[in-house]
């Protein structure tokens, strides 16, 4: 290990990722549960129909900035002021941008409900105060994540305690929604701490048209991307919002909530892999490939494993979190499971694209894949309520995985949980 500092430096920041990860999956596993017995399916519905809704306006805070900024600053690290400067002011517009089209777009569907008004309200405020997580963006690409880790956790923990105090003194709904805010604003205030920590100051930062430009051509197709991808993620609740009603959504999001907790595994491997390979691609193609492959074997496997668990115990796992109130979740528990070899594949496999700059082809997957979700919902949701919706869940992902890619030579071999070997030579 010593004599292999590269491979050391990803294991090290993997690790730090999944502590950041596992602790949030058991404690916020556990309040989360407890806010939902103490809400019930009606106003956790509620909620989540809010959390969804304002979701899917994130991509226009994020702008699809993510990959890019940290391929840049691994690629230049020398101009880490202008593009850090740069992103800032594009996601601070887009997170204003995110809060005026959540808002126009809720009146529109619900007209004035003011409690939804306010819940919408407030988890789109948080778009505002995200523009900083650019810091983070520097700390993945010196493989220094734990810094992240330390700012997000301490936000975390200190807003779970707030939470434990609204659930102890029988605080209303929109009460929690405000911890979620809260969350956001000291999470960038921490960030902000710890980007000072390490000798640096956003004082250097500076705006450059020309790097704005330059960072928008290259993810203009990943903000459409992104959109999709968010989008079909957060659909099903509002069309179960829409079609049937809020005691369905409060069910369907249980089921959500305890599969997405698990998608974990690929994020804290892609964003740790993410540097290495992007060296690698520019420097040894066939080693390159090889990291490629092996890292979709080792997130499939594992996934695979936590499916098979999570559907063979749905019904355990529910009455034990969420008691007899949420048992008809249990049943979408056992069809959801299987999503999460699907979202897991098409997590990783949209790092690989930006990296080998076939963006273009995530925005098709994308588009096929939210079409497919809609059309899926409209026809299942009427028919089986929550379970039609489980089932266009991961009808849709299964199509995004495993199907659209074979369209076309260059995305071919990320089929398939990457089991296919790469026939394309090096562009």
């Amino acid at each position: 290990m010593q004599s292999r500092p590269n491979l050391l430096a990803i294991l090290s920041n993997s690790v730090w990722l999944l502590a950041d990860k596992i602790l949030r999956m058991c404690v916020g596993l556990f309040v989360g549960v407890w806010i939902a017995r103490y809400l019930g399916p009606e106003q956790f519905g509620l909620w989540n129909f809010a959390i969804a809704f304002t979701a899917i306006f994130s991509a226009f805070s994020t702008m699809g900035l993510d990959g890019i900024v940290i391929r840049e600053l691994v690629k230049n690290p020398h101009r880490q002021n202008e593009l850090l400067g740069s992103a800032f002011v594009i996601k601070l517009f887009g997170g204003v941008l995110a809060i005026l089209l959540a808002l126009i777009a809720v009146l529109l569907m619900r007209g004035v409900e003011v409690i939804t008004l306010w819940l919408v309200g407030l988890s789109a405020a948080g778009f505002i105060f995200q523009s900083i997580n650019v810091i983070d963006f520097y700390f993945q690409s010196k493989i220094k994540s734990k810094y992240t880790v330390y700012a997000a956790n301490a936000a975390f923990i200190l807003m779970t305690i707030v939470k434990i105090i609204l659930l102890i003194t029988a605080a209303p709904l929109i009460a929690f929604a405000l911890t979620g805010l809260g969350e956001v604003v000291l999470t960038a205030i921490f960030l902000l701490m710890a980007y000072k920590l390490n000798h640096s100051s956003i004082g250097d930062w500076c705006f450059s048209w020309l790097v704005a430009k330059e960072l928008l051509k290259d993810s203009s197709i990943l903000i459409f991307s992104d959109l999709c991808v968010i989008f079909n993620m957060n659909i099903d609740k509002v069309m179960l919002m829409q079609l049937m009603d809020v005691n369905d959504v409060g069910l369907y999001s249980v089921t959500i909530t305890l599969v997405s907790t698990f998608y974990v595994v690929p994020l804290v491997i892609g964003s740790s892999i993410t540097p290495k390979l992007t060296t690698l691609f520019e420097s040894d193609y066939a080693l390159y490939k090889r990291y490629v492959k092996k890292t979709y074997m080792y997130v499939g496997v594992s996934v695979i494993l936590i499916g098979l668990l999570l559907s063979v115990f749905s019904k355990n796992i529910i009455l034990l979190l969420y008691g007899k109130n949420y048992l008809d979740s249990a049943h979408l528990l056992t069809i959801c499971a299987i999503a999460l070899i699907f979202v897991s594949q098409v997590s990783l496999r949209g790092r690989m694209l930006i990296i080998e700059a076939n963006t273009s082809q995530m925005l098709f997957f994308a588009v096929l894949s939210v079409i497919t979700n809609v059309l899926m919902n409209i026809w299942l949701i009427p028919l089986y309520g929550a379970v039609g919706a489980a089932y266009a869940y991961i009808i849709s992902w299964g199509f995004n995985a495993n199907i659209f890619p074979l369209i076309f030579n260059k995305t071919r071999p990320h089929a398939l949980m990457g089991l296919l070997d790469y026939v394309e030579k090096r562009p």
